[in-house]
Parts: structure tokens; sequence; C-alpha cells
């Protein structure tokens, strides 16, 4: 959908902010240009809608030459949120999200229903914020309400300038995961800016790596951590690559999709005796429709047990198949365990991850040369 060929960007007293960048952008992708400070990220960007003029090159939207396109209707049908955020002041919620809806000839019910809409989708109430004033807001309802008007006129492109970088830790990552549940649901063709390795890797479907100009790697992140093309690229994604890496990949693929189970109606004897025949101190518990019950130890077997039940472990940590490796091991080392179950729908026991899995995935993952294999494969 955006393709942009040999384009450079310099400046009349010489400066060469960009330097024969070459990249296609799929329709429905999330490419993140990515860089330090100075490296051509932003300007990159602002050629697309042409709010910096293009020196050499081309920059193509659905096939068409964007210069060859009215400059404010381009704009129009692009929707484009910052790190400022720069919601109007003197606006309501519902009047700064409705801004290009209006411009577009929208009528005032359908710009309000549109505004009404996409705070649901922001998971904000429209009947307590749309009405409300900018500084009425929090800085996470006000990036929010950001991100809700550059999709106001529901535009099949976004640009986003390190939207999310204003804002607390806490926040930001809150941001980024209802983001990108948004985004499966929305499928925008987005270019996103930042300069943060660890936000380019959980957002982007690609990401572009300048330097200076240049346009360095352009891969999947999977690919750019396991495969940094030069020095630049190692440096930039950092020596805990591999860990970086575990974002990447989910539990599903490191479980164990056939764990060593009892039932909870199981005698004690049947399950001393299952533990025995299995060499294992510890069995996961689970009812008649294999849903997870929780733990059993063989210390907790000793003695005068009445029943399973009674000495099961059963407030537990655990996953589900979709959880990033980094946050199961989070799990793992809060709950002070070398094993979690993983869960489906419903409690239903899928599988189980152990520590010994983790070791595994990074042994496979990481070479010194900066190979290894597909992550996520």
């Amino acid at each position: 959908m955006i393709k942009l060929e040999n384009v450079s960007k310099v400046y009349p007293d010489g400066t060469e902010a960009v330097n024969s960048v070459n990249l296609e952008i799929k329709e429905g992708e999330l490419c993140v240009l990515l860089g330090p400070s100075g490296c051509g990220k932003t300007t990159t960007m602002k050629m697309i809608n042409r709010l910096i003029p293009i020196t050499e090159g081309k920059i193509y939207i659905d096939g068409t030459d964007n210069q060859e396109l009215d400059e404010n209707e381009l704009r129009r049908d692009i929707g484009y949120a910052i790190q400022e955020i720069g919601l109007f002041p003197h606006m309501t919620v519902a009047e700064n999200i409705a801004t290009v809806p209006k411009l577009k000839g929208w009528s005032k019910s359908e710009a309000r229903n549109r505004a009404d809409e996409l705070l649901e989708l922001m998971g904000m109430d429209p009947s307590e914020h749309l009405d409300k004033y900018p500084v009425e807001l929090s800085g996470g309802q006000r990036q929010r309400v950001g991100v809700a008007r550059s999709l106001g006129a529901n535009p099949p492109i976004m640009l986003m300038d390190e939207p999310f970088g204003a804002i607390d830790p806490i926040t930001r990552d809150n941001l980024q995961d209802e983001f990108l549940k948004i985004q499966e649901e929305i499928q925008k063709t987005i270019v996103f800016v930042t300069h943060d390795i660890n936000e380019a890797i959980k957002m982007g479907t690609k990401i572009a790596l300048l330097k200076v100009g240049e346009l360095v790697q352009y891969s999947s992140p999977a690919e750019l951590l396991a495969r940094p093309k030069n020095q630049f690229v190692r440096d930039f994604v950092g020596t805990d690559r591999t860990l970086k890496s575990m974002r990447l990949m989910r539990a599903k693929d490191a479980m164990k999709p056939s764990p060593k189970t009892v039932r909870l109606d199981s005698e004690v004897s049947v399950i001393q005796k299952k533990m025995k025949e299995n060499e294992v101190d510890y069995l996961i518990v689970t009812d008649g429709s294999n849903r997870f019950r929780g733990w059993i130890r063989a210390q907790d077997l000793e003695g005068d047990v009445g029943s399973v039940d009674e000495v099961l472990s059963k407030d537990v940590g655990s996953v589900s198949r979709e959880t990033a490796l980094s946050d199961a091991l989070s799990v793992m080392l809060e709950e002070d365990v070398a094993n979690i179950p993983v869960l489906g729908k419903d409690n239903k026991l899928e599988g189980i991850l152990t520590f010994n899995d983790l070791q595994e995935v990074i042994g496979e993952t990481y070479t010194e040369e900066g190979g290894g294999r597909q992550v996520g494969s």
C-alpha cells in the first residue's frame, strides 16, 4: 500500500536527512521506523503525507504517486497521531475526534456517532467523556483521544510519531497492549516512529532501522533479533537480544502439550504410585473435564490425608498459549516455581511450561554471530 523508491531529503543548507530509502509497506502491516535521534525516521514519515517535501525519489500510495494527489485530501485520508497529542483545548473530546470527519463533509450526527464508536474502541465510556475538555482528562486518556482522532474518518493509513512517548511507563505499556488489540480488529496500514527498541519489537510487523538517513535493515522483529545485519544493528538491538526475542515467542512454542496428570477424585495411593512410576515429586491435578485444579506434591501426601482436595495447591500462577515467554518467565520468578500450567478457555489444561523449556529455547535462538533459529517458528 505504501512504497518508497529512492527517497531522499536534503535541506537548503546541505543537510542530508534521508538518503535513498527504499521500502514497501503492505496493507495491514505496522511498520516501525526505528533509530537514534537524527536518523531521519520522522522526516521519512512526514514525506508520506507531504508535511515535508521530497527532494528526490517517489512515494506511492496504493500505486499512485503522492505528488499527484491533492495535498489536503491526502492528509485527510491519512490518520496522524503525535507524541504531544495536539488536542484542541477549546474543543470537547467529541469535537476533537470529529475534526477530520467534518472537513470531509460528514453531518454533525455522523461525526458524533463516529466519536462515540471510537471512544468505545479506546475503552472510554462515551457518556462520561464525549463532552469533556482535554484539560479534564488524564495523560493516558488524552493519548487515547489523540489516537481516536487520528481514526476519525476511518483512514486506511495511519502515521504515528512516538504516540506513547510522553506518558509514564505503566500507562504506556497498557496503551501499547490496547492498541495492538485494536489493530487486530481494524487492520490499518501504519507507519510508527520510535527510538525505543523494546517498543519496536512489541508493536511492529516490520522494523526499518535507520542510521544517519540510510536504511540499514528492514525485516520482521524476529529476523532483526536473530540475524542482525551488521555491528550497528547488533549494538542498537543490544546484547540482551535473546531476552528480547522471548517477547516474540509464545508459551505454545515451548510448552509440553501432554503433561502427566491425575484426576481430582483419585485415591492418594494411586497418586503416590504414579509419582513413583514417573520419577516425579509433583503432578498436575485436573477434573473430569480436564480443567486445571491445582498441583499435588509428594510431601503433601505424607501422613493421614483424607482426599487430594484437602492438600491441593490451588493458588498458583498460570499462563495461556499466547503468553509471551518473557512474561511466562516473570510468572515463574514471582511464584518461585520452575513449572507453570498452560491453560485455555474455561481453565482447560493445554500443556506445561518448565524453566528447562525456556533454557532450551534460549539456547536454540542465540548464537554469538547473530544467527540462530527463526524466532517464533
